[in-house]
């Protein structure tokens, strides 16, 4: 008799779960949007609030923060009250907070607004991609993830068009209150999302979950599974969930793994991306023009989130992230030399495929280190601990820029740490491709 697990991770893909995707990248496009929004208006707010780098460090910063406490936060309220309750509530905290940060009345205010966004940002994340790694049949598991992550340049890139479109004509603050508008979406979103059978199976609800699957199994068209058995019930439950178990067995490894993954990666991505706009008009680009490479370098992220999706189950996770990461680092150092417009286009765009290829891939390979009782939590943990990286690039990256040696020196130290994660990833790393989450919670890490 087959798991509510084996059920799910056996399902043809069809019809469900490409609306549950589109659903959940919605969510995430959002979150990005939200996010982007501001890397485009620091920019504006140099000139109007005569802002010093350090304090521009800062406004990135503190989002950062806001995005740690939000992850580890709503990881472990997703794993005691629900996936669909936290991806929810975290997205009207967020939009409300971007649309406040239009009211914001000084840099404090902002500061403090700036934090709200980044918790319900940080806190929806690991949510949205815990919920969906567990509909995702297992043979297309790293595909759909990748595909979810993608919804992330397509907010950054509505970030881009608004501020491009806004800011100068309107001012920065019309741009935060768009931000705002995703928090109607969410009475819709509470109707069609459903919540995760695994997580109702792991909290006793064995009914409740058979009913869920058995409602996707007829609309696939395929055989109804029975409902759970009396040994099933039993197998399944699971003592309450506590953080030493991060550290303990065979999740160690894989913790230590993904700590070093996620700052590394979040590291780098905010320390260039948060930056971007400001680093190139203090380059000697105006505004627009520094809007314009932007905008180009986020549509270069959505084939790199294709391409990393073909390769994801085909490949595997280990080799495509490595190269990936590899790759974004050369491309990065070459962007710190660049010197005309076309150098500047042409590896600012290889650097964003590669780098948001590979965070396609993280966001797959991270919840399938850990069984249904801690995933949330521990994509939550691992997300907040990348956040700290995220929290030191902005501020390092304003120090920096400080020095004699700015833009070529801060490209220089991108390149290094990530030459160093995806060394982790290659040395530390285990692969998980087309394996379900049931069997990934006993193999014992080689």
């Amino acid at each position: 008799m087959a798991s509510i697990s084996d059920r799910l991770s056996n399902l043809p893909l069809g019809k469900f779960h490409w609306r549950l995707l589109f659903l959940m990248m919605l969510g995430w496009a959002f979150d990005s949007m939200d996010t982007g929004i501001v890397a485009f208006v620091l920019a504006k707010m140099i000139e109007s609030w005569k802002l010093t780098s350090a304090q521009i460090g800062f406004i990135g910063s503190i989002g950062l923060v806001g995005m740690a406490v939000g992850a580890i936060l709503s990881g472990t309220i997703a794993d005691k009250f629900g996936r669909k309750r936290v991806f929810a509530g975290t997205l009207v905290i967020y939009s409300i907070a971007t649309g406040l940060c239009g009211i914001a009345w000084n840099y404090e205010s902002l500061l403090f607004f700036r934090f709200l966004v980044g918790f319900g940002v940080g806190g929806q994340l690991p949510v949205a991609v815990t919920l969906m790694s567990e509909y995702a049949p297992a043979r297309q598991r790293g595909m759909m993830i990748v595909l979810l992550e993608s919804a992330w340049a397509i907010g950054w890139l509505a970030a881009a068009v608004i501020s491009y479109l806004i800011i100068p004509k309107y001012g920065w603050q019309v741009a935060f209150f768009i931000g705002a508008l995703p928090a109607l979406a969410v009475f819709w979103l509470w109707q069609v999302v459903p919540e995760s059978a695994m997580y109702l199976v792991n909290k006793g609800r064995y009914d409740e979950a058979h009913e869920v699957v058995a409602k996707i199994e007829r609309e696939l068209g395929v055989p109804v599974g029975s409902p759970p058995s009396a040994a099933e019930k039993s197998a399944g439950a699971k003592a309450a969930f506590t953080f030493a178990e991060l550290w303990q067995g065979m999740y160690l490894k894989r913790t230590i793994c993904l700590w070093i993954l996620w700052f590394g990666i979040v590291f780098s991505y905010y320390g260039i991306f948060t930056w971007l706009p400001s680093l190139l008009v203090k380059s000697g680009h105006n505004l627009i023009r520094s809007f314009e490479f932007v905008m180009w370098m986020t549509l270069a992220q959505i084939p790199g989130y294709f391409v990393a999706a073909y390769l994801v189950d085909r490949v595997g996770r280990k080799a495509t992230l490595s190269s990936f990461i590899a790759a974004c680092a050369v491309c990065a150092y070459m962007f710190g030399g660049a010197k005309t417009g076309a150098e500047i286009l042409l590896w600012g765009c290889l650097m964003s495929f590669f780098n948001l290829g590979a965070w396609g891939v993280v966001y797959t390979y991270t919840p399938e280190m850990y069984p249904t009782h801690a995933r949330a939590t521990g994509v939550g943990c691992a997300a907040a601990f990348g956040r700290i990286g995220g929290i030191l690039a902005p501020i390092i990256v304003g120090w920096i820029m400080t020095g004699p040696e700015k833009f070529g020196t801060v490209f220089a130290m991108f390149t290094a740490v990530m030459m160093i994660v995806a060394l982790n990833i290659v040395v530390l790393g285990e692969e998980t491709k087309q394996k379900s989450l049931e069997d990934l919670a006993k193999t014992k890490s080689v």
